[in-house]
């Protein structure tokens, strides 16, 4: 690239070209771009001093691209005809808009820093152009300081470092990548063969190169071209080049700048295929193949530029039906693969595959999850249920334990389905194309499954803030398609690459339940007012749904909220991002997150008010002296519930005095409390010295420890805050026990019964808990507060049981799983810290004991002590992180038998113990004209038989198995 200072030898030069000039320009979001940059042009025409562009130029602050747009206003005069470009250097994320449409993105980090004005290479006569520059105020990785993972500093500046126009010379980047790649070949290839004879060509192409006649030039790019044309045998490793551009919609930046992050790589992938049209695949694998652009998006990204840039979106479009730009991903965000729930999951795919279907009339056969902290057991049977056969990650590579045995192999989940998996072997889906990317050090040499697997995937192109491929890329990756000693690359696609893996899959190996990703399992507990969010919404919609199918059947006039449910759905699925509902986002993010939440809970309620006052009951009103109450599960319930404050008296003196829960007071201070059920002994800090099961006479907590235990541990993981916690945080527990307020009895003598103390974490921090012991109730519920202001600290409360196990059994999706309580291997022991959902078990022959929560999802059973992870104090991304009051509830229930908990409903553990079970399913109030097994997108299966009967319906189920079933009603 030769600067404007430079182009003075030429005869035409560029001495005409008008400088460039640069304003600061208001931006109203709520403006199209359209009527935003006919504001521009109008202002510009009043604005008489304008700024020069120059290197040194300031602004700022930290995301204020949200309110604010720079624009540099360039008008510039050709003469001279050769490929010109605009060479455009900062340290902010920046769009070119051309007559009023975005035409290429510029970023330092990801490589884009300029724009081909013109590519001709005559006379030609003299026009103009006008650009406009829009520039962000955060980097490729948001506007932190000091560090990637800093929280975003409002006092910085950005500055424009370099604004020239140039002449582009293609020879010398030729020469340049050539040269590169040569010497990557001798780094990688030393003392062999191979390596020498990259060196001596190297050597030759330098002696032959004279940088002052030009005409030189071709020689040695002559001498190149023959070493790179020498080519491999048929039994070589072949590598799968796919372009990728990975996005996260949410992290480092708010979602509103995912929105323009996501144009910016889009429109520049677009300008990438324009200038290289023999990027059309061609299936071949004795040929080199030409080569093709992939582009990997989540369906919700796609939405988003479809709303904001509709032209940008068909174009888009107009490459998707080329075979160029490949939309695959399968769910409507890339989702964390832990904390959502089955449901959730489900939902997930559901939206994404049939955004897909309408707007690029196919469904996705590849799962697309590149980045995530781990992988349900359950996700092979939901993956298959919604269409999906094949599956793509790399995450598990970052494994800070063991190393995973495997690239390539089928992953069988907890019902016995199984996916083709596939993991790069290069360890990364933003690969650079460099000789190191595809060589036997990161491809060949990392392949697990050689002999079995001939064939892996190569991602390239800038990610997780975006940008993707590059021409560069693309020119490295195409001088090395065939060249002996290294793996043949082949610009390839998801499908070739798993039909491949297909036909070559006889010898394949199969993983048997979770992949549980051996690092940052500190994102089971950051963030907890998100993990809140997540499960009260969850639980919302999902009552909501019921309630108004209920009044659908029931009432002809009541019109089920099919769009606005969409729409809460949505919301909620944006959520589950693997980087908000893990809480390793910056803290923007997580306002924008609770402000979801808050829409989804406010509109959600009202739906199901209005399903309710449907079916003839509204909860609060009743009809005369009467209350009904909706139970949206499918058994029966018994409870106590709180009524409105008005009518509380009358209800509780409804209650028959034998199921009063009566206290005792001893003369220590210690409290007793029992229901028929259960007897729990509380001492004056709220710790649990005994809690009996009456039924069998049987301790819960181990003799001479107590339960209840809060326990307070240093909490500095290496590098991740927000995201680790390291196993060296264990050798730093400290109980808490400093006592402000002993407890006491705050009601008892009715239905319920209950004690509440207040401790001190530290100067700073404080806990203050109700512990309820309800009549009837097979469990003790801890309804906690906590004023949270703490630093790099973990908040956890343990419970030594007296049970012993070699395993714990965890809630997952539609399911459980068990995991070692013993720490005999290095696998075992990476699982100090796992996640969960509602409820964790850990059970004997005959007994067991439960502990259950309402919005928390991480546990750790070590031996006999059940751990519920509480609260964390991470400062990056977020310096704020979890600071504040929090309100939670958790719950110990002892049972007999193998029994857990889910849904505050009792279930016999028979899952695990026989092959089949028969469902009978109950006609109250559906009446079905039409009744078809389906699969998970909701599409008919008449292979799988449906038994209907006047009375319901019978179904068998196999260990684990999700059915679906499509009613149509009258």
């Amino acid at each position: 690239v030769i600067p404007e200072a430079s182009l003075k030898m030429y005869e035409k030069s560029l001495e005409r070209v008008k400088v460039f000039k640069f304003l600061g320009i208001y931006f109203d979001a709520k403006l199209s771009w359209a009527e935003h940059i006919n504001k521009i042009v109008e202002k510009c025409q009043k604005v008489l001093n304008i700024m020069r562009c120059v290197s040194g130029v300031e602004w700022g602050a930290s995301f204020s691209s949200l309110k604010t747009i720079y624009v540099a206003l360039i008008r510039s005069v050709f003469d001279y005809g050769s490929a010109s470009k605009n060479l455009w250097e900062s340290d902010v994320e920046g769009m070119v808009w051309r007559d009023q449409q975005p035409v290429q993105g510029l970023t330092k980090e990801g490589e884009k820093t300029s724009y081909v004005l013109t590519d001709l290479h005559v006379l030609i006569s003299i026009f103009s152009i006008t650009l406009y520059v829009e520039l962000a105020c955060n980097g490729l990785f948001g506007a932190g300081n000091g560090s990637m993972i800093a929280a975003p500093d409002p006092n910085r500046k950005f500055t424009l470092q370099k604004a020239e126009l140039v002449v582009f010379n293609r020879d010398v980047r030729e020469l340049l990548t050539d040269f590169e790649m040569l010497v990557d070949i001798v780094k990688i290839l030393e003392g062999e063969q191979r390596g020498f004879q990259a060196l001596f060509t190297a050597n030759e192409m330098v002696n032959l190169c004279d940088p002052a006649n030009p005409s030189s030039f071709a020689a040695a790019q002559s001498l190149a071209q023959k070493f790179f044309a020498q080519k491999n045998g048929e039994s070589q490793h072949v590598v799968h080049a796919m372009g990728h551009c990975h996005i996260d919609s949410a992290w480092l930046w708010p979602y509103e700048e995912t929105i323009r992050k996501c144009a910016r790589s889009w429109v520049t992938v677009i300008r990438l295929m324009e200038k290289n049209p023999e990027f059309v695949f061609t299936c071949s694998q004795k040929e080199s193949p030409s080569p093709k652009t992939n582009v990997y998006v989540q369906a919700q990204q796609f939405q988003w530029v479809k709303s904001w840039y509709p032209n940008l979106f068909s174009e888009i479009k107009q490459f998707v039906q080329k075979g160029q730009f490949i939309p695959v991903g399968g769910t409507w965000v890339e989702m964390d693969g832990n904390l959502p729930s089955g449901e959730s999951m489900v939902r997930q795919f559901l939206h994404g595959q049939n955004f897909f279907k309408d707007e690029f009339a196919h469904y996705c056969k590849e799962f697309w999850l590149p980045d995530t902290f781990g992988y349900s057991a359950q996700l092979p049977q939901i993956m298959k249920g919604c269409g999906i056969s094949r599956f793509l990650t790399q995450k598990i590579s970052w494994n800070l334990v063991n190393t995973f045995p495997h690239n390539t192999f089928f992953w069988e989940g907890i019902d016995g389905t199984q996916v083709l998996t596939h993991f790069p072997p290069g360890n990364s889906y933003e690969m650079k194309g460099k000789v190191e990317d595809v060589s036997l050090i990161n491809t060949v040499k990392n392949n697990k499954d050689k002999g079995r697997a001939n064939h892996s995937g190569f991602l390239f192109g800038f990610g997780d803030g975006g940008g993707g491929p590059t021409q560069l890329m693309l020119d490295r990756l195409q001088r090395v398609r065939d060249t002996d000693c290294l793996p043949k690359v082949q610009m390839s696609s998801p499908d070739v690459l798993f039909s491949q893996l297909e036909s070559d899959s006889s010898l394949l190996c199969t993983w048997v339940g979770e992949l549980f990703l051996e690092l940052h399992n500190g994102t089971y507990t950051t963030q907890a007012k998100i993990k809140l969010g997540n499960r009260q919404c969850e639980a919302l919609l999902h009552d909501v749904e019921v309630a108004s199918c209920l009044a659908l059947c029931k009432t002809d006039s009541f019109k089920y909220p099919a769009c606005k449910l969409q729409e809460l759905w949505r919301l909620l699925l944006l959520n589950q991002f693997h980087d908000v509902i893990p809480g390793s986002c910056i803290e923007m993010v997580v306002e924008d997150a609770l402000k979801y939440y808050d829409e989804i809970c406010t509109t959600g309620s009202r739906l199901l008010l209005a399903a309710c006052e449907s079916l003839g009951s509204t909860p609060g009103k009743g009809a005369g002296s009467s209350m009904a109450v909706l139970n949206t599960l499918p058994w029966e319930r018994t409870e106590v519930i709180l009524l409105p404050a008005e009518d509380a008296q009358t209800r509780l003196g409804a209650f028959h005095r034998q199921n009063w829960v009566p206290f005792v007071i001893q003369v220590d201070g210690t409290i007793m409390m029992e229901n028929g059920l259960l007897k729990a002994k509380i001492d004056q800090t709220g710790r649990l010295m005994s809690l009996l099961l009456l039924q069998t006479n049987r301790e819960t907590i181990f003799e001479g420890c107590l339960g209840n235990q809060f326990t307070l541990f240093d909490d500095v993981p290496l590098y991740w805050d927000a995201w680790d916690v390291m196993d060296y945080h264990l050798q730093t527990r400290k109980p808490v026990i400093e006592v402000i307020e002993p407890a006491k009895v705050v009601r008892s003598g009715t239905h319920q019964g209950s004690v509440s103390f207040l401790l001190s974490i530290s100067g700073k921090s404080t806990i203050r808990q109700e512990i309820v012991l309800d009549a009837c109730c097979p469990y003790v519920k801890f309804n906690t507060q906590v004023d949270w202001e703490e630093s790099h600290k973990f908040l956890k409360v343990e419970f030594p049981v007296q049970v012993r196990s070699p395993n714990a059994t965890y809630e997952i999706q539609f399911g459980h799983l068990q995991r070692p309580t013993h720490r005999n291997t290095s696998w075992d022991w990476a699982r100090f810290e796992v996640w969960g959902h509602k409820w964790a078990d850990l059970s004997e022959h005959g007994f067991g004991v439960a502990l259950l929560n309402d919005s928390k999802y991480g546990y750790s059973i070590h031996e006999n002590i059940m751990t519920l992870s509480l609260l964390r104090a991470p400062k990056a991304p977020d310096a704020n992180a979890d600071m504040g009051h929090h309100n939670f509830t958790y719950a110990l229930m002892p049972h007999t038998g193998w029994y857990i908990l889910n849904l505050k409903i009792i279930i016999n553990h028979f899952q695990t113990t026989i092959n089949k079970i028969n469902a009978f399913v109950k006609n109250t109030i559906l009446i079905a004209y039409f009744l078809y097994s389906c699969d998970l997108l909701e599409r008919p299966d008449s292979i799988i038989p449906v038994s209907k009967t006047t009375s319901g319906i019978s179904l068998t189920f196999k260990p684990f198995q999700i059915r679906s079933l499509l009613l149509i009603i009258k």
